[in-house]
Protein backbone atom coordinates (compact mmCIF):
# COMPACT_ATOMS: atom_id res chain seq x y z
CA UNK A 1 0.00 0.00 0.00
CA UNK A 2 1.42 3.34 -0.95
CA UNK A 3 2.36 5.84 1.91
CA UNK A 4 -0.15 8.41 1.14
CA UNK A 5 -3.11 5.63 0.97
CA UNK A 6 -1.68 3.80 4.51
CA UNK A 7 -1.63 7.54 6.38
CA UNK A 8 -4.89 7.78 5.04
CA UNK A 9 -6.14 4.25 5.69
CA UNK A 10 -4.83 4.56 9.45
CA UNK A 11 -6.70 8.41 9.69
CA UNK A 12 -9.72 7.20 8.84
CA UNK A 13 -9.57 4.01 11.00
CA UNK A 14 -8.46 6.32 14.00
CA UNK A 15 -11.73 9.24 13.57
CA UNK A 16 -14.19 5.80 13.62
CA UNK A 17 -12.42 4.88 17.05
CA UNK A 18 -13.75 5.83 20.42
CA UNK A 19 -11.39 8.67 21.43
CA UNK A 20 -9.21 7.21 24.19
CA UNK A 21 -9.73 10.41 26.04
CA UNK A 22 -13.15 10.85 25.86
CA UNK A 23 -15.26 10.27 29.23
CA UNK A 24 -18.30 8.19 28.74
CA UNK A 25 -19.73 11.17 31.41
CA UNK A 26 -18.70 13.88 28.77
CA UNK A 27 -21.06 12.25 25.39
CA UNK A 28 -24.08 14.88 25.66
CA UNK A 29 -27.66 13.91 24.96
CA UNK A 30 -27.76 16.34 21.74
CA UNK A 31 -25.26 14.13 20.06
CA UNK A 32 -27.97 11.59 20.00
CA UNK A 33 -30.14 11.47 17.00
CA UNK A 34 -33.72 13.28 17.54
CA UNK A 35 -32.27 14.97 20.25
CA UNK A 36 -33.81 18.84 19.86
CA UNK A 37 -33.00 21.85 21.68
CA UNK A 38 -36.49 21.71 23.64
CA UNK A 39 -36.14 18.01 24.66
CA UNK A 40 -32.78 18.47 25.48
CA UNK A 41 -34.00 21.35 27.81
CA UNK A 42 -36.61 19.41 29.17
CA UNK A 43 -33.56 16.30 30.48
CA UNK A 44 -31.42 19.05 31.97
CA UNK A 45 -34.11 20.03 34.10
CA UNK A 46 -34.39 16.31 35.16
CA UNK A 47 -30.59 16.35 35.94
CA UNK A 48 -30.23 14.20 32.74
CA UNK A 49 -27.65 15.90 31.10
CA UNK A 50 -25.45 13.22 29.65
CA UNK A 51 -26.10 9.94 27.58
CA UNK A 52 -25.12 8.47 30.09
CA UNK A 53 -27.72 10.10 32.17
CA UNK A 54 -30.15 8.82 30.19
CA UNK A 55 -29.00 4.78 30.02
CA UNK A 56 -29.22 4.90 33.64
CA UNK A 57 -32.62 6.40 34.02
CA UNK A 58 -35.98 4.11 33.60
CA UNK A 59 -38.56 4.72 30.61
CA UNK A 60 -41.07 6.15 33.09
CA UNK A 61 -38.50 8.64 34.51
CA UNK A 62 -38.00 9.95 31.02
CA UNK A 63 -41.86 10.47 30.11
CA UNK A 64 -42.64 12.32 33.03
CA UNK A 65 -38.76 14.29 32.76
CA UNK A 66 -39.76 15.65 28.91
CA UNK A 67 -43.70 15.20 29.38
CA UNK A 68 -44.06 12.19 26.23
CA UNK A 69 -45.06 8.83 26.37
CA UNK A 70 -43.89 5.48 26.95
CA UNK A 71 -42.93 4.82 23.47
CA UNK A 72 -40.87 8.28 22.92
CA UNK A 73 -39.29 7.07 25.85
CA UNK A 74 -38.44 4.06 25.76
CA UNK A 75 -36.57 5.11 22.00
CA UNK A 76 -34.59 7.51 23.42
CA UNK A 77 -33.30 4.99 26.28
CA UNK A 78 -32.35 2.72 23.42
CA UNK A 79 -30.55 5.18 21.44
CA UNK A 80 -28.73 6.17 24.90
CA UNK A 81 -27.64 2.44 25.13
CA UNK A 82 -27.37 1.77 21.29
CA UNK A 83 -24.65 4.69 21.56
CA UNK A 84 -22.73 3.69 24.24
CA UNK A 85 -22.02 0.56 23.06
CA UNK A 86 -21.10 1.75 19.69
CA UNK A 87 -18.48 3.90 21.94
CA UNK A 88 -17.88 0.44 23.57
CA UNK A 89 -18.42 1.87 27.43
CA UNK A 90 -21.66 -0.86 27.20
CA UNK A 91 -21.22 -4.53 26.17
CA UNK A 92 -23.22 -5.70 22.93
CA UNK A 93 -26.57 -7.41 23.72
CA UNK A 94 -24.91 -10.67 22.51
CA UNK A 95 -21.41 -11.44 23.58
CA UNK A 96 -19.77 -14.71 24.07
CA UNK A 97 -19.86 -16.69 27.78
CA UNK A 98 -15.65 -16.55 27.36
CA UNK A 99 -15.41 -12.55 26.88
CA UNK A 100 -17.52 -12.28 29.81
CA UNK A 101 -14.95 -14.46 31.51
CA UNK A 102 -12.62 -12.36 30.61
CA UNK A 103 -14.25 -9.16 32.10
CA UNK A 104 -15.29 -10.71 34.71
CA UNK A 105 -11.49 -11.82 35.84
CA UNK A 106 -10.66 -7.99 35.57
CA UNK A 107 -13.35 -6.96 37.22
CA UNK A 108 -12.35 -4.16 40.42
CA UNK A 109 -12.76 -5.12 44.36
CA UNK A 110 -12.66 -3.09 47.03
CA UNK A 111 -10.97 -4.34 50.34
CA UNK A 112 -13.67 -4.69 53.38
CA UNK A 113 -10.22 -4.11 55.83
CA UNK A 114 -10.59 -7.74 56.93
CA UNK A 115 -9.09 -10.99 55.49
CA UNK A 116 -12.36 -13.02 56.28
CA UNK A 117 -14.83 -10.76 55.13
CA UNK A 118 -12.57 -10.43 51.92
CA UNK A 119 -12.66 -13.65 51.32
CA UNK A 120 -16.44 -14.68 51.87
CA UNK A 121 -16.80 -11.86 49.16
CA UNK A 122 -13.86 -13.55 47.18
CA UNK A 123 -11.63 -10.88 47.92
CA UNK A 124 -13.84 -7.96 48.56
CA UNK A 125 -16.79 -5.57 47.20
CA UNK A 126 -17.52 -5.84 43.58
CA UNK A 127 -17.99 -3.15 41.73
CA UNK A 128 -21.08 -3.18 39.25
CA UNK A 129 -22.92 -4.97 41.56
CA UNK A 130 -25.03 -4.44 44.69
CA UNK A 131 -23.61 -6.12 48.33
CA UNK A 132 -26.74 -6.16 50.71
CA UNK A 133 -25.42 -6.31 54.46
CA UNK A 134 -28.76 -7.07 56.60
CA UNK A 135 -28.64 -8.28 60.54
CA UNK A 136 -29.87 -6.92 63.97
CA UNK A 137 -29.05 -3.45 65.31
CA UNK A 138 -25.43 -3.52 66.24
CA UNK A 139 -24.14 -5.98 64.15
CA UNK A 140 -21.91 -4.38 62.86
CA UNK A 141 -23.73 -2.84 59.70
CA UNK A 142 -22.74 0.41 59.54
CA UNK A 143 -19.23 -0.14 60.90
CA UNK A 144 -18.83 -2.03 57.98
CA UNK A 145 -19.81 1.10 56.02
CA UNK A 146 -17.51 3.44 57.73
CA UNK A 147 -14.50 1.09 57.63
CA UNK A 148 -14.98 0.82 53.62
CA UNK A 149 -15.52 4.75 53.18
CA UNK A 150 -12.08 4.53 54.17
CA UNK A 151 -10.88 1.75 52.55
CA UNK A 152 -11.93 2.75 48.79
CA UNK A 153 -9.80 5.32 48.93
CA UNK A 154 -6.97 3.59 49.03
CA UNK A 155 -4.79 2.73 46.13
CA UNK A 156 -5.37 -0.61 44.36
CA UNK A 157 -2.06 -2.26 45.99
CA UNK A 158 -3.50 -1.54 49.36
CA UNK A 159 -6.78 -3.25 49.12
CA UNK A 160 -8.67 0.48 47.15
CA UNK A 161 -9.58 2.06 43.69
CA UNK A 162 -8.49 5.99 44.48
CA UNK A 163 -12.03 6.89 44.41
CA UNK A 164 -14.26 8.55 46.79
CA UNK A 165 -17.72 7.72 48.30
CA UNK A 166 -21.48 8.82 48.31
CA UNK A 167 -22.65 8.00 51.42
CA UNK A 168 -26.52 8.25 51.88
CA UNK A 169 -27.70 8.75 54.98
CA UNK A 170 -31.18 7.77 55.93
CA UNK A 171 -30.92 6.82 59.60
CA UNK A 172 -28.56 9.36 60.77
CA UNK A 173 -25.74 6.87 61.60
CA UNK A 174 -23.17 8.39 59.56
CA UNK A 175 -20.22 9.68 62.10
CA UNK A 176 -17.24 11.27 60.84
CA UNK A 177 -15.38 10.99 64.01
CA UNK A 178 -15.97 7.74 63.86
CA UNK A 179 -14.14 7.50 60.38
CA UNK A 180 -11.68 9.93 61.89
CA UNK A 181 -11.04 7.08 64.23
CA UNK A 182 -10.64 4.69 61.54
CA UNK A 183 -8.44 6.15 59.78
CA UNK A 184 -6.18 7.25 62.30
CA UNK A 185 -6.28 3.31 63.80
CA UNK A 186 -5.30 2.48 60.11
CA UNK A 187 -2.02 4.73 59.57
CA UNK A 188 -4.11 6.86 57.13
CA UNK A 189 -4.36 10.89 56.90
CA UNK A 190 -7.75 11.87 58.78
CA UNK A 191 -8.41 15.29 56.99
CA UNK A 192 -8.46 13.92 53.52
CA UNK A 193 -10.31 10.68 54.65
CA UNK A 194 -13.08 12.63 55.03
CA UNK A 195 -12.69 15.19 52.40
CA UNK A 196 -13.38 11.87 49.80
CA UNK A 197 -16.64 11.28 51.74
CA UNK A 198 -19.43 13.36 50.16
CA UNK A 199 -22.70 12.79 52.40
CA UNK A 200 -26.20 13.14 51.51
CA UNK A 201 -28.64 12.41 54.50
CA UNK A 202 -32.72 11.45 53.62
CA UNK A 203 -35.29 12.59 54.77
CA UNK A 204 -37.88 10.49 53.82
CA UNK A 205 -38.23 7.80 51.00
CA UNK A 206 -39.21 10.70 48.20
CA UNK A 207 -36.00 12.62 49.17
CA UNK A 208 -34.12 9.55 49.29
CA UNK A 209 -35.34 8.88 45.96
CA UNK A 210 -34.23 12.69 44.31
CA UNK A 211 -30.97 12.13 46.34
CA UNK A 212 -30.47 8.89 43.50
CA UNK A 213 -31.78 11.08 40.81
CA UNK A 214 -29.17 13.44 40.86
CA UNK A 215 -26.66 10.54 41.89
CA UNK A 216 -25.05 10.78 38.23
CA UNK A 217 -23.73 14.30 38.72
CA UNK A 218 -21.98 13.81 41.86
CA UNK A 219 -20.27 10.61 40.53
CA UNK A 220 -19.00 12.40 37.70
CA UNK A 221 -17.88 15.82 39.62
CA UNK A 222 -16.00 13.43 42.83
CA UNK A 223 -14.62 10.78 40.87
CA UNK A 224 -16.72 8.39 43.11
CA UNK A 225 -16.32 4.31 42.90
CA UNK A 226 -18.40 3.68 45.81
CA UNK A 227 -22.19 4.29 46.94
CA UNK A 228 -23.46 3.37 50.40
CA UNK A 229 -27.09 3.67 51.39
CA UNK A 230 -27.38 2.96 55.04
CA UNK A 231 -29.73 1.75 55.40
CA UNK A 232 -32.03 1.42 51.68
CA UNK A 233 -35.54 0.19 53.40
CA UNK A 234 -35.95 2.61 56.41
CA UNK A 235 -37.94 5.29 55.08
CA UNK A 236 -39.93 3.02 53.51
CA UNK A 237 -40.92 0.72 56.11
CA UNK A 238 -41.15 3.69 58.58
CA UNK A 239 -43.78 5.74 55.74
CA UNK A 240 -46.21 2.92 54.88
CA UNK A 241 -47.56 1.14 57.41
CA UNK A 242 -50.57 -1.62 57.22
CA UNK A 243 -51.14 -4.05 54.29
CA UNK A 244 -53.36 -1.25 52.71
CA UNK A 245 -49.91 0.23 51.60
CA UNK A 246 -47.88 -2.58 50.86
CA UNK A 247 -48.44 -2.13 47.35
CA UNK A 248 -47.41 1.02 46.29
CA UNK A 249 -44.53 0.30 49.47
CA UNK A 250 -42.88 -2.28 47.08
CA UNK A 251 -43.35 -0.92 43.90
CA UNK A 252 -41.38 2.22 44.85
CA UNK A 253 -38.79 0.19 46.61
CA UNK A 254 -38.33 -2.06 43.32
CA UNK A 255 -38.16 1.16 41.89
CA UNK A 256 -35.09 2.59 44.08
CA UNK A 257 -33.28 -0.86 44.07
CA UNK A 258 -33.31 -0.92 40.43
CA UNK A 259 -31.96 2.21 39.90
CA UNK A 260 -29.08 1.23 42.13
CA UNK A 261 -28.47 -1.70 40.00
CA UNK A 262 -28.32 0.46 36.93
CA UNK A 263 -26.09 2.88 38.57
CA UNK A 264 -23.30 0.59 39.67
CA UNK A 265 -23.45 -0.91 35.81
CA UNK A 266 -23.23 2.22 33.84
CA UNK A 267 -20.65 4.19 36.15
CA UNK A 268 -18.50 1.30 36.98
CA UNK A 269 -19.00 1.48 40.68
CA UNK A 270 -19.66 -0.71 43.84
CA UNK A 271 -22.95 0.03 45.51
CA UNK A 272 -23.14 -1.18 49.31
CA UNK A 273 -27.24 -0.94 51.02
CA UNK A 274 -27.70 -2.20 54.59
CA UNK A 275 -31.25 -3.79 55.34
CA UNK A 276 -33.20 -4.09 58.35
CA UNK A 277 -34.59 -8.13 59.75
CA UNK A 278 -37.53 -8.67 61.03
CA UNK A 279 -38.73 -11.63 63.43
CA UNK A 280 -40.92 -14.27 61.89
CA UNK A 281 -43.64 -15.63 64.55
CA UNK A 282 -44.33 -18.89 62.35
CA UNK A 283 -40.47 -19.65 62.43
CA UNK A 284 -40.07 -23.03 64.69
CA UNK A 285 -36.66 -23.96 63.64
CA UNK A 286 -33.65 -21.80 62.71
CA UNK A 287 -33.41 -18.19 62.88
CA UNK A 288 -36.50 -16.76 62.83
CA UNK A 289 -35.02 -13.53 62.06
CA UNK A 290 -35.00 -12.42 57.94
CA UNK A 291 -34.70 -9.35 56.10
CA UNK A 292 -37.08 -6.99 55.33
CA UNK A 293 -38.38 -6.09 51.64
CA UNK A 294 -39.60 -8.88 51.08
CA UNK A 295 -38.63 -10.33 47.50
CA UNK A 296 -37.91 -7.02 45.80
CA UNK A 297 -34.74 -6.10 47.74
CA UNK A 298 -33.56 -10.07 47.51
CA UNK A 299 -34.26 -10.02 43.72
CA UNK A 300 -32.56 -6.82 43.55
CA UNK A 301 -28.99 -7.16 45.64
CA UNK A 302 -25.88 -9.21 43.75
CA UNK A 303 -24.57 -10.84 46.63
CA UNK A 304 -26.41 -10.82 50.37
CA UNK A 305 -24.37 -11.25 53.48
CA UNK A 306 -26.59 -11.97 56.99
CA UNK A 307 -24.63 -10.06 59.86
CA UNK A 308 -25.14 -11.21 63.51
CA UNK A 309 -23.98 -10.90 66.82
CA UNK A 310 -22.11 -13.94 68.45
CA UNK A 311 -20.75 -13.12 72.29
CA UNK A 312 -17.77 -10.16 71.48
CA UNK A 313 -17.50 -12.06 67.86
CA UNK A 314 -19.36 -10.73 64.76
CA UNK A 315 -20.40 -13.59 62.07
CA UNK A 316 -21.01 -12.55 58.57
CA UNK A 317 -23.24 -15.02 56.32
CA UNK A 318 -23.25 -15.01 52.46
CA UNK A 319 -26.97 -16.11 51.83
CA UNK A 320 -27.35 -15.50 48.23
CA UNK A 321 -24.58 -15.07 45.61
CA UNK A 322 -24.98 -16.23 41.90
CA UNK A 323 -21.19 -18.12 42.69
CA UNK A 324 -20.30 -17.52 46.47
CA UNK A 325 -20.47 -20.58 48.46
CA UNK A 326 -23.02 -20.27 51.41
CA UNK A 327 -20.71 -20.11 54.34
CA UNK A 328 -19.48 -18.36 57.16
CA UNK A 329 -16.40 -15.82 58.45
CA UNK A 330 -15.77 -14.00 61.89
CA UNK A 331 -14.84 -10.57 62.07
CA UNK A 332 -15.10 -8.21 65.58
CA UNK A 333 -15.38 -4.24 65.45
CA UNK A 334 -12.51 -2.49 67.66
CA UNK A 335 -10.71 0.72 66.63
CA UNK A 336 -9.84 -0.24 63.02
CA UNK A 337 -13.79 -0.26 61.88
CA UNK A 338 -13.79 -3.58 61.75
CA UNK A 339 -11.27 -6.27 62.01
CA UNK A 340 -10.35 -10.18 61.85
CA UNK A 341 -10.45 -12.42 65.23
CA UNK A 342 -7.58 -10.60 67.73
CA UNK A 343 -5.83 -14.37 67.18
CA UNK A 344 -5.46 -13.99 63.05
CA UNK A 345 -4.84 -10.06 62.99
CA UNK A 346 -2.01 -10.47 65.87
CA UNK A 347 -0.41 -13.38 63.82
CA UNK A 348 -1.41 -11.86 60.35
CA UNK A 349 0.58 -8.65 61.34
CA UNK A 350 3.82 -10.63 62.97
CA UNK A 351 3.82 -12.84 59.88
CA UNK A 352 3.81 -9.71 57.78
Amino acid sequence: MPREKEESHKESKDASAPKEDLSASDVEIDELEGVGPATKEKLNNAGILTVMDLAVKSPSEIADAIGSDLARAVELSTKARTKLVELHYLEDDFVSASEIYKRRKAIDRISTGTKNLDDLLAGGIETQAVTEFYGEFGSGKTQICHTLCVMVQQPKEQGGLSGKVVYIDTENTFRPERIVGIAQARGYEPDAILNGIVVAKAYNSSHQELILGELGARVREFGVRLVIVDSAVAHYRAEFLGRGTLSERQQRLNKFMHALVRTAEIYNLAVVVTNQVQSSPDTFFGDPTKATGGHVVAHTSTYRVYVRKTGKNRVARMVDSPYHPERESLFILDERGIDDPQEESSTRRRSS
